[in-house]
């Protein structure tokens, strides 16, 4: 999700001037940068090498929030913690060890750790706590929202370029949206939630890639049903 432009123009021109030197000759257009075609979603967060970057014995921050304003808080209370990765060499070049720490105190739960792993654990870490939390709340079958975000991700996500603010400078990334549950034949039972977007920011000059993940939804009134996102920490170290 490479085109290469081919010019012969300039050369045809040549051999027009060198046959009819009198004939006045048109200017030759510059050529034109092609333009790069967005990568397949999956691919870019589920496929790519993420981790090549992230040096051993760095560790990734990343900042977590979660808030909900539905009656009762299915969600639980809101929540504003880090997820840490503590990066150690992997069998490859490419492959990192990684050693989770997931929130903190109290909200602290066990997660990895991940061995020789080439893709970012940020990912999956953030899509399970998600599903989770979404499945208690809509005492839903955590598998059926699961198949639904895969499926969106497959044939309902959209790809664009960015530009990603990182030590003082501008990159290029990529941001990934979609609505995996719009149109759902249960819509009905997900309390609005079936209007959830999720965005994903990617960038390779990131330490991991992953820049942000969000997950939000409003009602038809504005009211917050649910905020949940998560980003890279480039000052914590």
């Amino acid at each position: 999700m490479k085109v290469e432009p081919v010019i012969r123009l300039a050369g045809l021109c040549l051999a027009l001037s060198l046959a009819a030197p009198a004939l006045a000759q048109e200017p030759v257009p510059a050529p034109q940068k092609a333009a790069v075609s967005a990568p397949n979603a999956a691919d870019l967060l589920f496929e790519q090498p993420q981790m090549r970057n992230a040096a051993p014995g760095s560790t990734l921050t990343y900042a977590y929030v979660r808030r909900s304003g539905i009656a009762k808080a299915p969600f639980g209370p809101n929540l504003d913690d880090t997820i840490k990765l503590a990066i150690e060499p992997g069998k490859g070049a490419d492959e990192r060890t990684i050693r989770v720490q997931m929130f903190s105190g109290m909200n602290r739960f066990p997660a990895g750790p991940f061995e020789d792993m080439p893709g970012n654990p940020i990912i999956p870490l953030f899509l399970e706590n998600h599903l989770r939390g979404l499945a208690k709340a809509l005492e839903a079958n955590p598998r059926y929202l699961k198949l639904a975000i895969r499926k969106g991700m497959r044939e309902r996500a959209t790809v664009t370029p960015v530009k990603v603010p990182y030590q003082g400078r501008e990159v290029d990334g990529w941001r990934i949206t979609m609505k995996p549950f719009e149109g759902d034949p249960l819509a009905q039972r997900m309390r609005g939630l079936d209007n959830l977007a999720y965005t994903f920011v990617t960038a390779p000059e990131v330490p991991g890639e992953i820049v942000s993940i969000e997950a939000s939804s409003r009602n038809a009134e504005g009211g917050e049903l649910l905020e949940e996102r998560l980003s890279y920490d480039p000052k914590a170290g």
